[in-house]
């Protein structure tokens, strides 16, 4: 993500009945969007955070975090001066929001209530994913250009140390168990970090999947699922790093989750659809393609209401011959709410 995408780039998302599941022999899945939160605004974004317990997602917004009530639909207020943010973590059992801000290489921590910063840590250059591990009660930002890892105690907001990765990270997801995995994307790889050592323990080969930018992870059966800019999502074993199976996704992706709740995995897509991958029989397998909409290349999971969350914009047609991004229509940043 530190390739600036919180402008969103143009090339560039489930509530079940009770007993309900989804198997991956189904050709439709049954998700679908059922809902849009108009937002409008300056500015683009990158990643999004869902917190289920409050019913309040958090979208980065380049300058600064908005916050949506996602039940009533509405704008409950912002997190200010977060300058290139990239995303956002929790840490419930200190009550607090931390920011990765790409172009000020720091961390803004904020209370949830008030969204008021409450601290600024320095760390790594160009800080892009972040995330918080439960296990070891540290909130971990990946640097892009320092091209390492910084480990923040989130009780504390010190700086626990360093883990040099020797690539350009991206997305991470935690095991819960003292296990963080990271997306090396411009080495191919999936990097295994000791959350409490702070040492990369083994590196995962992708075999055809080039350019890791989202990650999920199946926490139960110990599964990762790495979506590709080649179009391809790479299932890993998460205890050895063995290649499960490569499945093909559509064209843009940016990150990806997995909802334990239904036994699936979603990568939310560019080209506008969010690719639904299942088990059946120990095989995984393409369940469905929603169609989403153009730019919607980000999501987040709502696990309560197995609702997903993606955000996108309408752009401008470029002139004849120009090459290049184009800018956004005013006003047009929005929400996608896909469930069922």
């Amino acid at each position: 993500m530190t390739r600036i995408r919180f402008w969103a780039a143009p090339a560039l998302l489930v509530l079940l009945a009770a007993g309900f599941c989804v198997t991956a022999e189904e050709k439709d899945s049954g998700y679908k969007v059922v809902k849009k939160i108009e937002l409008g605004g300056k500015g683009g974004w990158d990643y999004l955070t869902m917190d289920s317990d409050a019913g309040r997602l958090y979208i980065s917004r380049s300058d600064r975090v908005q916050v949506v009530d996602v039940e009533k639909g509405k704008l409950v207020g912002e997190v200010a001066d977060t300058k290139g943010v990239h995303g956002i973590a929790l840490a419930p059992k200190h009550k607090k929001g931390f920011t990765s801000n790409g172009q000020d290489a720091s961390v803004t921590v904020f209370d949830p209530e008030t969204l008021k910063e409450t601290a600024k840590v320095n760390v790594g250059n160009g800080p892009d994913g972040i995330l918080y591990d439960p296990a070891t009660d540290r909130v971990f930002t990946f640097n892009a250009r320092s091209q390492d890892a910084t480990a923040i105690d989130a009780a504390s907001n010190a700086v626990a140390g360093t883990v040099k990765l020797g690539g350009k990270p991206e997305s991470a997801v935690s095991d819960e168990k003292g296990m963080v995995y990271v997306n090396v994307e411009d080495k191919n790889e999936v990097a295994v970090i000791d959350a409490k050592k702070l040492e990369v323990k083994s590196r995962y080969t992708l075999g055809e999947g080039k350019r890791a930018v989202g990650l999920a992870m199946d926490r139960a059966k110990r599964r990762l699922f790495c979506t590709c800019g080649n179009e391809k999502m790479v299932v890993l074993d998460a205890d050895d790093g063995k290649v499960l199976a490569t499945l093909p996704i559509g064209r843009g992706t940016d990150y990806a989750v997995f909802d334990p709740g239904v036994g699936l995995a979603f990568s939310s897509n560019g080209d506008g659809t969010l690719t639904v991958v299942g088990e059946k029989d120990g095989k995984y397998q393409v369940v469905d393609n929603v169609k989403t909409q153009q730019g919607a290349r980000t999501c987040a999971l709502d696990p309560k209401t197995h609702k997903i969350y993606l955000a996108t914009a309408s752009f401008k047609k470029l002139p004849e011959g120009q090459k290049g991004r184009p800018p956004m229509e005013p006003n047009s940043f929005v929400v996608l709410v896909v469930g069922k």
